[in-house]
């Protein structure tokens, strides 16, 4: 059936098309299968990146199309360095990212050795921990909001019952203080699930074969945890903490659905501040500069983490 079919393409194809065919090279017709998928890309990904670098370097604004653009140079850029608000976007990115990843690292981790210890209902607490991972940070910000109302939030009545205060006296996401904490409590609770799978991955890919010999030479629990699990998990705990780092960079979603970057700009982000210079400040200019450094930020920390990554892997 197929020989038929490719017999009845053959004798289809014209003499010319057949002999130009006949006469190219494997890689030749590789390229030709690929270059779609190539030129898709390169629209998608390349041509906008190209264009927000050109739009960086002028005063465009979208709401004003029909207004004259003008080519201001690198004003865009020292506008964004010395502006003393942008800096505290990136303090308070900052603050979120690192506390984020330092929790979900601990608490992953425990998590994971914990699991890969075999005990009945094993797969019952799996399913059950990776729960939140599976829910869209939309329904996850509405449900926490909830959660963290000081009248009727179960949270505000679980921190009175372990503290003794009044559970109405404080508001996670209503004061300076804790808004930021909130918001770093709610993206552990939903992504540690994430680094504890990676972490059980590396953890169940070490042969007991080294855990048998580290026994037979009398090697303690603990002498075993830090010169085995640690060195071969190792990897794939800084594989987890490059996908999450670069996640929690660009958080807005579930920060939009807490706070909206408040109260005041305690908790505004470099994401939710650069959407409100692109699309209610309509400074197009200006914030296609903020994505560019924002861009070279991610990608100049990311490579050399990278680098640091690919020296573990090789010891």
């Amino acid at each position: 059936m197929s020989e038929t079919v490719m017999d009845r393409a053959a004798s289809a194809t014209p003499k010319k098309v057949a002999r130009r065919i006949k006469g190219l090279s494997d890689r030749t017709i590789a390229w030709i299968f690929v270059a779609p998928t190539v030129f898709l890309l390169l629209a998608v990904n390349i041509f906008p990146l190209i264009w927000t670098i050109r739009l960086s370097f002028t005063n465009f604004r979208a709401n004003r199309p029909n207004a004259e653009v003008k080519w201001i140079g690198l004003r865009n850029y020292e506008r964004i360095l010395t502006d003393s608000d942008i800096w505290l976007t990136m303090q308070a990115t900052a603050h979120f990212l690192i506390w984020t990843i330092v929790f979900q690292v601990l608490i992953g981790f425990t998590l994971a050795w914990l699991i890969n210890k075999k005990f009945k209902g094993n797969d019952l607490w799996t399913t059950i921990i990776v729960f939140p991972m599976m829910l869209s940070p939309a329904v996850v910000g509405n449900f926490w909001t909830f959660l963290y109302q000081p009248q009727i939030g179960l949270f505000n009545y679980v921190v009175a019952f372990f503290t003794g205060a009044d559970p109405a006296s404080f508001s996670m996401i209503g004061e300076v203080a804790l808004a930021p904490w909130a918001i770093v409590i709610v993206d552990k609770w939903m992504w540690t699930p994430f680094v504890m799978l990676i972490c059980l991955a590396g953890l169940r890919s070490i042969p007991d074969t080294i855990y048998e010999a580290a026994e037979c030479d009398r090697a303690s629990k603990w002498r075993q945890f830090w010169t085995i699990t640690v060195p071969m998990v190792l990897p794939f705990l800084m594989l987890a903490v490059l996908f999450r780092g670069i996640e929690n960079f660009k958080m807005f979603d579930l920060v939009v659905q807490l706070t909206g970057g408040g109260p005041g700009n305690t908790t505004t982000l470099t994401s939710i501040d650069l959407k409100r210079e692109a699309f209610e400040k309509w400074r197009t200019g200006f914030s296609s500069a903020y994505a560019i450094i924002l861009f070279v930020t991610v990608f100049g920390l990311a490579s050399i983490y990278v680098k640091a990554l690919n020296k573990v892997k090789e010891r």
